[in-house]
């Protein structure tokens, strides 16, 4: 595999705009405790442009891993709790009657930010979740024929519990596949949830990030340069054809009746350059490939009946792939 000659021993070594991205580990990790591979997916997803789902069960700082993760990027949050009578309009925005003016003038709704959190996204029906494909794919909405765009960046984050299906609302294909990514929100180990009683019993208040020196430690203009950056990693050719023989390698697995989409070929290639890009070069290797797989790859797949009731699961069906599919070298 043929490497782009580089003119420096380390091109990126000096970029201030990874060095700052580099930061917000230590920066969230000041409210948040042991979520920094979390953390890395949601800056790969932000250098993507791409949207993320987190699974995890109640209590593992799914919110204030968004929140922290906002204030640290200088960022504007927003959350959205989803429930059954959640309507459209009250996330997208909605015209409202002025009787200053005698006219109608439109609302932004919780969408016109930088980073949404789509709480318990999985309990709103389909005509909200549908409301929400078009500010994922367009990042824009429309209202009374009329198109606003949103502020970038801005990404989805939406989070589900993987435990509870009572009152939930299967999200459809076509929504899964518009996420880039689906990260799964771990518990932490015995080490880690002492450090969380620590903390609160120091008296940490979640809702008082400046209070635990949480600041900005990067900002939009630092995401553009390293978007602009990670545009220029180069991929060599038998690493494109490796990309493409897995996601169709998953289209040919028997427990599988459906497989990712060349949409998810496309993520993953850009999901590889920005964790390549993180990692301090410029160019993409194989490994780079196999470690966004899973997060890339994970919501794409659908299992069939029968293998669910074996007990298969999707990751392991994933390791299976990168297992058998030859790697380039």
């Amino acid at each position: 595999m043929t490497r782009p000659a580089t003119t420096t021993a380390d091109p990126l070594a000096a970029d201030p705009a990874r060095a700052a991205l580099h930061r917000l580990r230590a920066e969230v990790a000041k409210a948040v405790v042991g979520q920094d591979a979390v953390v890395a997916g949601l800056v790969v997803a932000l250098l993507c442009r791409g949207h993320v789902l987190l699974e995890g069960v109640p209590g593992v700082a799914k919110t204030l891993l968004v929140r922290t993760l906002a204030a640290a990027l200088d960022l504007t949050a927003r959350r959205v709790q989803f429930t059954p009578d959640l309507m459209p309009g009250d996330v997208t925005g909605s015209m409202v009657f002025d009787s200053r003016t005698a006219a109608f003038t439109f609302r932004e709704g919780p969408v016109f930010t930088n980073l949404l959190l789509a709480d318990e996204i999985n309990r709103t029906p389909p005509k909200t979740q549908s409301a929400l494909l078009e500010v994922m794919e367009e990042r824009q909405v429309t209202v009374e024929g009329e198109r606003r765009g949103l502020p970038d960046p801005f990404i989805v984050v939406a989070t589900q519990n993987p435990v509870e299906y009572e009152g939930t609302y299967p999200l459809p294909e076509a929504q899964l596949d518009r996420f880039l990514l689906k990260l799964t929100v771990p518990l932490p180990n015995r080490d880690e949830e002492l450090g969380v009683l620590r903390a609160h019993h120091a008296g940490f208040d979640p809702g008082d990030l400046a209070g635990v020196g949480v600041g900005p430690v990067a900002g939009a203009a630092d995401l553009a340069t390293a978007r602009a950056a990670v545009n220029r990693v180069h991929v060599a050719e038998p690493l494109l054809g490796y990309v493409v023989d897995l996601c169709r390698a998953t289209r040919a697995v028997p427990a599988l009746e459906l497989g990712a989409s060349p949409r998810g070929a496309t993520g993953l290639l850009g999901a590889a350059k920005a964790w390549a890009w993180l990692s301090g070069r410029d160019h993409v290797v194989p490994d780079d490939v196999k470690a966004m797989a899973r997060p890339t790859l994970r919501h794409r797949l659908r299992l069939r009946p029968e293998a669910e009731l074996e007990g298969v699961a999707v990751d392991a069906v994933l390791d299976t792939v990168l297992a058998t599919v030859p790697t380039p070298r």
